[in-house]
């Protein structure tokens, strides 16, 4: 108990706080772009992960993604049930900070990410649906990856890749996952030929206002301590952003010939992503190239490559997806030790293996996620069927799933 650090400590529970708002966040931001009948079921799909991820996180879910690896291809369950998480430091993951702590934190970043996913199927999946893919998508791919890349001996780590704060563990395994879902659930009735505009734009920029203020914690608190590291995280983050949000409105005022506030607000969080696996490992200049290169990025996928093709609903996949793949990426060429002594060196910093080992990481991680995306949906929908029926759609998932109305007119 002696090595704990009393700064260390509040700010991991502060950065864990902020990182659990970010869910209810992603709530609000995806609630206001659906339509005004599917309003309250897509707030619904961020707010039950807090509870139901929590719970699994919490008997099983630390223990496999964290605790002794078996073959760096998942962890034992050593700590199931949190059996042995006590409140002594870990050495391997946190040594000046409580063991449960570092718990908590990683908690809240298994809750948002499956969360995550629901954006490119809303307005048409079955709650029931949703509840079992949730479940069987947080421990058959978030948990295995996040011990690849973060836990002591998964494979990745020992390869070398660099995710600061979950560039592949959370973004490119949600993003790609949510391509998948988009693909097998198909189109939404009368998609493309009737009117899909987001019911309260209000409602997704306070949305996007939550998500920039908790996602200081989610990359600034990956330096696991209150130190100098979480503040070149810190600065990184909000640069990127500011560079997204520009680069993305910029972009539609000149393709659309307006400055759109939601595309604005696209960008912010694209450039949120993409900043996420290298906030810790790269310089503010750094920062500000990859949010242009994440705003420009995402902005071509949404716009030129997936809608309209997709009916990916909230592009989950053009921001997420392609943003994880950027900043994944981008950490191999702009890293350098002299911002991180724990890191490697980047393409432009005399090691350009480290681009290449980021390239297999991304590729192996997307394939994947695919994968046993593709694998779960075919399963649940042979015994509980994945999609609404027409009638349910029309009537929409706030009435059909839950029977009750966002708004009471």
């Amino acid at each position: 108990m002696d090595m704990i650090n009393g700064a260390d400590t509040a700010w991991i529970l502060m950065s864990s706080a902020l990182v659990m708002l970010m869910t209810p966040a992603l709530g609000l931001f995806y609630g206001g772009l659906v339509r005004q009948k599917n309003a309250l079921s897509t707030i619904m799909h961020s707010f039950f992960m807090l509870g139901l991820v929590s719970i699994v996180w919490a008997l099983v879910g630390y223990s496999l993604a964290f605790g002794p690896t078996i073959g760096g291809v998942i962890g034992g369950l050593n700590w199931i049930g949190l059996t042995g998480v006590g409140l002594e430091p870990n050495a391997d993951y946190a040594p000046t900070i409580p063991h449960q702590a570092f718990m908590i934190y990683q908690m809240m970043f298994a809750v948002i990410t499956p969360a995550l996913i629901s954006g490119a199927f809303a307005e048409r999946k079955r709650f029931k649906a949703f509840v079992i893919f949730s479940l069987l998508w947080l421990l058959l791919v978030y948990v295995p990856v996040a011990h690849w890349v973060w836990g002591v001996g998964g494979w990745i780590r020992v390869l070398g890749a660099l995710d600061f704060a979950g560039g592949t563990v959370v973004h490119i395994t949600s993003g790609v996952s949510a391509l998948v879902c988009a693909l097998v659930l198909g189109k939404r009735v009368g998609y493309g030929s009737e009117p899909m505009e987001p019911h309260n734009a209000t409602l997704s920029i306070l949305g996007t206002g939550l998500l920039w203020f908790g996602w200081f914690g989610f990359n600034a608190g990956s330096a696991l301590g209150s130190n100098t590291l979480a503040v070149s995280a810190f600065v990184n983050t909000h640069l990127a952003a500011a560079m997204a949000a520009i680069t993305w409105m910029t972009a539609s005022w000149v393709r659309h010939r307006r400055p759109s506030v939601l595309g604005a607000s696209a960008g912010a969080v694209a450039g949120l992503v993409g900043i996420t696996p290298a906030a810790g490992f790269v310089t503010p200049l750094a920062a500000i190239i990859i949010g242009f290169m994440a705003g420009a990025g995402c902005f071509i996928a949404v716009e030129m490559l997936v809608r309209g093709r997709v009916d990916d609903a909230l592009d989950v996949f053009g921001v997420h997806g392609v943003g994880g793949i950027i900043g994944a990426l981008a950490t191999g060429i702009f890293a350098t030790k002299t911002i991180n002594p724990a890191g490697f060196d980047g393409l432009l910093y005399g090691n350009p293996g480290q681009l290449l080992i980021q390239l297999i990481a991304v590729t192996v991680v997307a394939a994947y996620a695919a994968a046993v995306t593709w694998g779960l949906l075919m399963l649940i929908n042979v015994t509980v069927g994945i999609r609404v029926s027409p009638e349910e759609e029309a009537r929409g998932l706030d009435a059909s799933q839950h029977g009750e109305a966002a708004y009471q007119i």
